[in-house]
């Protein structure tokens, strides 16, 4: 007689996509989290897949396709955390093979993709897909919140915001500000705030040197929500100093701010410094841990509960505003649906 209950059972998980975020994954489930091991990965190089997997898991195997992937019968579950432009595709065959599928952010890349991932996940009656949008996992976004929620700073006004990245490469254009980076702000500050955006407008500031021609930088997004308040972010990608995420939620009595990371202070040299991170894993490490454990325990007891489909949704509706105010220069609507019932 078989004793062993369910949940001591590791979860076998398929990675589609061995890049940055995916190879770190891959290390965090086999090294730090508990309960999971890595069976199977692909990428377009599967070269690259086989040296991602081999040094934590020997056995795994290496695909050519993420579809063999999510089909294979020892694959319990699934990361896509390939190329943005191929999510959608993933995620809608996670889908159709009845399994829990995590997935990096962006959920897709067009609203009309995000709704066909809803549609999908609706017809086959539960939740299946969580969304890689960390922050909320953060610490010190959660005690943000739980100011706000608690009344110190009384009724939110307005919020002010930045996402500065060291560098980026040739190949990141003008509206990846949004898509690749907004896009974490657009979910978080929802969240903060339990308030939905209304409107979008993107202001361009005089340009750095360090840009190249195919990418205005910086960027000032300025949102409005259902309640009111004003929010604006700066997004500004060739900083040059570090990798600096800021928020400040300003209320009718006082103002909370979000942290820095801990860094140890160094008097020399007739000088107080402290380092700033310049790696975006290193910068929500923890929340990235408690993230993907969650989603492991999820997939576990057969129910997930982090950022679902509708919120990759509704980030896509927003983020294609803003790209759209990136074109226009002028304040564009945000229209959100009602939220389906699956998502409440």
């Amino acid at each position: 007689m078989n004793t062993t209950n369910q949940h001591d059972k590791k979860l076998r998980i398929g990675v589609i996509g061995t890049g940055a975020i995916g190879v770190d994954h891959i290390r965090r489930c086999t090294h730090t989290l508990s309960g999971a091991e890595i069976v199977a990965v692909s990428d377009v190089n599967i070269d690259n897949a086989k040296k991602a997997v081999t040094p934590h898991n020997p056995n795994a195997k290496a695909y050519e396709s993420g579809h063999d992937v999510i089909n294979a019968e020892n694959v319990d579950a699934v990361m896509v955390t390939s190329w943005g432009p191929t999510h959608a595709e993933y995620v809608l065959s996670a889908i159709k093979a009845g399994k829990f599928v995590f997935c990096e952010k962006p959920l897709a890349t067009t609203i009309e993709d995000c709704d066909k991932i809803i549609q999908a996940e609706q017809a086959h009656g539960s939740r299946l897909v969580q969304v890689g949008f960390m922050r909320p996992y953060d610490k010190d976004y959660r005690a943000l919140r739980k100011m706000i929620a608690d009344g110190a700073i009384g009724t939110p006004l307005m919020v002010h915001a930045a996402h500065r990245n060291q560098n980026v490469g040739e190949n990141y254009v003008t509206s990846m500000a949004i898509f690749d980076t907004l896009i974490h702000e657009l979910d978080v500050l929802r969240w903060l705030l339990d308030d939905d955006y209304i409107s979008a407008q993107v202001i361009f500031p005089r340009q750095t040197s360090h840009t190249h021609a195919k990418l205005r930088d910086p960027q000032i997004v300025l949102l409005e929500t259902k309640s009111g308040v004003r929010i604006d972010v700066e997004v500004f990608v060739n900083c040059q100093y570090g990798y600096d995420i800021q928020c400040s939620v300003v209320g009718e009595k006082g103002i909370v701010s979000l942290p820095d990371p801990a860094a140890v202070a160094l008097r020399s040299d007739a000088k107080l410094s402290t380092p700033i991170l310049t790696d975006w894993k290193e910068r929500f490490i923890d929340a990235y841990d408690i993230e993907i454990q969650e989603f492991i325990d999820g997939c576990k007891t057969g129910k997930i509960k982090g950022p679902s489909s509708w919120n990759g949704y509704v980030a896509a509706v927003a983020a294609e505003a803003c790209v759209k105010a990136q074109e226009t220069q002028a304040k564009e609507a945000i229209s959100i649906p009602e939220r389906p019932a699956m998502y409440k």
